[in-house]
């Protein structure tokens, strides 16, 4: 009995100190707002030598699986320039060359070798751009440059804002380059010759299409032509190319922007008194993209400098507000329960980050969410060096089971060009800024 009492005894004073022990775990002794969280995505300040790792697996991925080379259709035996013919095409690979998605893969490497200074990105995109556009005399030659099966026909003779666009702007960034090829010019000039002159457009000038119904608006066409038009603006010193590219966010901006949520709607259709929104995540982000590659090169001089600046604020304060918790952006912005997407992370991450180096966007309030959109980009590219989580092409709708169910493919070529922007902006945004952990917060110290 008493060694029983004892053992009682010995747990109690076990129980009391144990629990006297827990107690001391408490905001007295311990700074419970300092104790590690487990974020679900990673919560810190990356380097410039972290982002450069997960761009050279881009790089590398990318490197390898997009050949240029042409070869013979049926036995993929190699194709010199000086013997194209009509039995001629790419040497296979995971993406398409001459797609506006490649446009802007091209632009995001040359962004990536500014940044990180090293040459192999830079080169990627002139080994490219310059292999397209010495074969076009070529594939003319064959008298067959509008079939389907020249790998050409939407580079020589494009149909559509998709074929031109995107790849124009690349092109015109890359004339001057060390080692750029002289034939960049006329595919450029032929390039911008569609989007100025034969792309449909409204009475007022606004770019449009014929489908899926006749005579709409897709948000994405704001992207598809502004960054071309402004890069000729900067080329050429012509202000009429500054002109309509002003024309086209401001007009796009009085139809599409939704003024109560600082965000824009997908699709707009001229003959429809009713216009249902969606707002969707990548056409938002062709947006912001157009108004960032507009205002890089834009003199602040023009008139209309002030107009696109203060659009590209509205929705910047927009995008930002819809922002998860984890850093990503849902397909449909405001609908928490659609699927969170990469590609228009990406995008915002870019955004945010060239903003903030141009100061254009206040970088106190801006660059957090620019560090945690790139952390949640980053997460999504694979080993491979493949980007996760990326929605493939799409449409317009009216309704929201299209946007919600849109699959998502790491062979969407929509993910690879953003991720390459954002992360390269983001190493000049580490480079200029310094940020600091105050109080467990991320913060934008200068």
């Amino acid at each position: 009995m008493k060694a029983f009492k004892a053992t009682l005894l010995l747990c109690s004073g076990l129980a009391a100190c144990n629990f006297a022990f827990a107690q001391k775990v408490n905001d007295v002794v311990t700074p419970l707002h300092a104790m590690k969280v487990n974020y679900p995505t990673p919560y810190d300040i990356t380097t410039p030598e972290q982002v450069k790792q997960t761009l050279d697996r881009i790089f590398n991925y990318l490197d390898k699986n997009t050949p240029p080379q042409f070869v013979k259709r049926g036995n993929n035996q190699p194709v010199a320039l000086n013997a194209i013919d009509t039995n001629t095409t790419f040497k296979p690979g995971d993406f398409r060359l001459t797609s506006y998605e490649w446009g802007v893969t091209y632009a995001g490497m040359l962004l990536a070798g500014q940044a990180t200074g090293d040459s192999r990105y830079t080169t990627y995109t002139q080994t490219r751009l310059n292999f397209l556009a010495d074969a076009i005399a070529a594939f003319k030659k064959t008298g067959k440059t509008v079939a389907r099966r020249n790998p050409l026909h939407s580079v020589i003779e494009p149909g559509a804002l998709d074929d031109c666009g995107a790849l124009c702007a690349a092109t015109v960034k890359t004339i001057g380059t060390a080692g750029a090829s002289a034939n960049l010019r006329p595919m450029a000039d032929n390039f911008i010759n569609f989007v100025s002159n034969k792309q449909q457009r409204f009475n007022d000038g606004t770019l449009s299409r014929n489908r899926p119904l006749k005579n709409t608006l897709w948000l994405d066409d704001m992207f598809m032509s502004v960054p071309a038009i402004a890069q000729f603006g900067k080329l050429t010193g012509d202000s009429k190319y500054y002109d309509d590219a002003v024309k086209q966010v401001l007009q796009f901006s009085k139809r599409m922007f939704n003024n109560e949520k600082n965000v824009y709607m997908h699709g707009w259709v001229q003959e429809t008194d009713v216009h249902p929104q969606f707002h969707w995540g990548r056409a938002n982000g062709w947006a912001f993209m157009a108004m960032t590659e507009l205002l890089d090169v834009l003199p602040q001089s023009h008139p209309g400098y002030g107009a696109v600046l203060q659009q590209y604020q509205s929705l910047a304060k927009g995008l930002v507000s819809y922002q998860s918790g984890t850093g990503f952006w849902h397909q449909l912005l405001d609908r928490n329960d659609s699927y969170l997407e990469t590609s228009a992370t990406a995008i915002y991450a870019y955004c945010l980050a060239r903003g903030i180096n141009n100061g254009w966007l206040n970088g106190r309030a801006y660059g957090p969410a620019a560090l945690l959109a790139w952390n949640a980009t980053a997460t999504k590219v694979n080993t491979q060096g493949q980007v996760e989580g990326v929605c493939v092409g799409t449409g317009m709708a009216f309704d929201p089971a299209f946007y919600y169910y849109r699959p998502v493919n790491v062979y969407a070529a929509h993910g690879y060009g953003p991720a390459l922007l954002a992360g390269a902006e983001i190493i000049n945004l580490l480079k200029k800024h310094t940020f600091e952990v105050n109080d467990s917060a991320v913060m934008m110290k200068n």
